[in-house]
């Protein structure tokens, strides 16, 4: 990924495949972030038998759950080990047409109510919900609440998830990254690296969505279950444009406070 991820703890998750530890990544002052201690996942309900005893060892105080009721009432339960804090952040916004334009994409419902945004297309759609990460009032509440949250170490190891950890875990990430002082090109390579580890798993809901829809339109669909650069970029961009740079908006728009972020590093950074 980067010579940069040296140090992080070596593990997988056959459940969730694109888990990774933020561990090893160079943040402030030449400093590394500690292994073990911040940990980024999917939806831990399809964590296999032989997954819960890698869980185990990771020893999570705190595992923070930015998915929406709606979502984890239709989700298998979280399979955790040991008794983590759980704490939900819902990001989510209901009322939001890009939101529901693309929850009807992935089910394979009828699009003519979205005619214009359909014609947008779903790359478009997924920039449009990366702008909203940064403006949106329940993101700006549930990212500003897990960062106050990875800044308390009583919290440590913390797990912090959505639905399939790539969009609202990627931004959190992002968030956290940028706090802890990480170079953006490390940050974007992170960010970048749920498709590769992910590959396999795509093709295989890919399938299974076919099967369910024999007219899918794969190519609405697929951008829906990547990462991109320029879905990155759009979030980035809005930050721009808001507030100026990425530690105003820290700032103003997540209400980070300079104590916050020294308990950040002083916790997270070797």
């Amino acid at each position: 990924m980067t010579s940069q991820r040296a140090g992080g703890s070596d593990w997988t998750l056959v459940g969730a495949p694109n888990a990774r530890d933020l561990g090893g990544l160079i943040g402030v002052s030449g400093r590394r972030v500690r292994p073990g201690q911040l940990i980024r996942t999917p939806a831990l309900g399809r964590l296999t038998d032989e997954d819960l005893p890698v869980l185990a060892k990771l020893e999570p105080a705190c595992v923070v759950d930015l998915r929406a009721e709606s979502e984890v009432s239709v989700a298998p339960p979280d399979r955790l080990v040991g008794e983590p804090t759980v704490v939900h952040l819902p990001v989510h916004d209901p009322a939001h047409p890009v939101f529901t334009y693309v929850s009807a994409v992935l089910l394979g419902h009828d699009l003519s109510e979205y005619a214009e945004l359909a014609r947008q297309g779903t790359p478009a759609a997924m920039a449009a919900i990366y702008r909203w990460f940064v403006t949106g009032d329940s993101a700006r509440r549930g990212f500003a609440a897990a960062v106050r949250l990875v800044a308390d170490e009583r919290n440590l190891p913390l797990v912090y998830h959505c639905s399939a950890g790539k969009d609202r875990t990627g931004w959190l990430t992002v968030v956290l990254l940028h706090a802890l002082g990480v170079d953006e090109a490390a940050i974007r390579a992170d960010y970048l690296a749920h498709n590769p580890l992910t590959e396999s798993l795509r093709e295989v809901l890919v399938d299974a969505m076919r099967q369910r829809h024999p007219g899918l339109d794969e190519a609405a669909v697929r951008p829906v279950l990547e990462v991109r650069p320029e879905y990155l970029d759009a979030a980035y961009a809005q930050v721009r444009q808001v507030h100026g740079s990425f530690g105003a908006y820290l700032r103003d728009g997540l209400g980070i406070t300079e104590e916050t972020v020294a308990a950040l590093r002083a916790n997270l950074l070797e």
